[in-house]
């Protein structure tokens, strides 16, 4: 508005006090708001000298104070997005943190995107920043071992970490921290060198994925096993399958906590066929079956509902 003003001003200044026409005066204000250096176009008054300086020091000022509210709103909207994006990882409850976004941290995110499961990235490369920022992910930029940043993170709330940092030893010493900060917290890790798996348990992973041996296991069972492989892959990986297997945790108050197999509803009432089962509260359990059953299944070890009396 002000730079507007300053380019009226101007414009009108140059056609009354020098009696120019309308294109020599704007040609004039532009050349002198910008402060191009061009040659006048008519030799000026001194009034006319008088009214170029105010329209150079009116440009600058424009300019400037244009320059500043960009900057400003530019900066304010980070702080905003960066404050939603806070509250909204202060919010978080059982939810999954990811330590580093490297290869197998996109792909990590991919899945745990795709099934709906709450997570928070955590990397010590600030330039990914507008590439998680993208992806619409909550995420930090920190250290991973640092202790400030896992509570950051939520690591008190957390139910989960997995840890892939760039090397074994950031993965040792994420986990230790992590496992200091939260004793019940499930930590998987990976490991690149078949000497760190021992140190990562110790340090205390509950799980240590090898990704050599992972994808060497898997290629032996695709060649001996192909169709089982495939049936179980596909089944685990699209949701919206007849069949489908899900892993299922057993709250505290769940009717099932206790229970054997034989005792529980589960394929009387549900038809679901289970893999593995613990009668203690807080264990998970494996079951293969249909998605409605298995809906059911979920409501029933988290204690929503109850099974019915035989």
């Amino acid at each position: 508005m002000f730079l507007a003003s300053v380019f009226i001003i101007g414009t009108a200044g140059y056609m009354l006090l020098e009696g120019w026409s309308l294109s020599d005066s704007v040609y004039m204000t532009i050349i002198a708001l910008t402060t191009t250096g061009f040659a006048e176009v008519r030799p000026l008054s001194e009034a006319g000298r008088i009214l170029t300086v105010v329209v150079i020091v009116g440009g600058i000022a424009s300019i400037a104070y244009l320059g500043g509210r960009t900057v400003q709103v530019l900066v304010e909207s980070y702080i905003l997005r960066r404050m939603r994006m806070e509250r909204k990882i202060g919010q978080l409850q059982e939810h999954t943190i990811v330590c580093g976004f490297g290869r197998m941290g996109r792909h990590l995110c991919q899945e745990l995107a795709g099934e709906r499961s709450p997570f928070v990235v955590i990397d010590s490369n600030p330039e990914l920043s507008a590439q998680l920022e993208s992806a619409g992910y909550l995420f930090l930029i920190g250290d991973s071992s640092e202790d400030q940043v896992l509570v950051h993170a939520g690591i008190e709330r957390a139910s989960s970490l997995i840890s892939v940092v760039g090397t074994d030893a950031e993965n040792v010493f994420t986990t230790l921290t992590a496992r200091a900060l939260n004793r019940a917290l499930f930590i998987v890790t990976r490991a690149t060198n078949e000497q760190s798996e021992p140190k990562l348990r110790a340090a205390g992973a509950d799980r240590v994925i090898q990704p050599y041996e992972l994808v060497g296991h898997k290629l032996a069972q695709l060649v001996l096993r192909p169709a089982i492989v495939e049936y179980i892959e596909t089944v685990a990986r699209f949701g919206g399958q007849e069949i489908s297997i899900e892993e299922i945790g057993i709250a505290h108050n769940s009717p099932l906590a206790g229970q054997s197999l034989m005792e529980s509803p589960l394929r009387r009432e549900l038809n679901i066929i289970v893999v593995a089962i613990h009668k203690n509260a807080g264990d998970r359990l494996m079951a293969i079956g249909e998605q409605t059953g298995l809906a059911k299944l979920t409501s029933l070890c988290s204690g929503e509902t109850g099974p019915k009396t035989p």
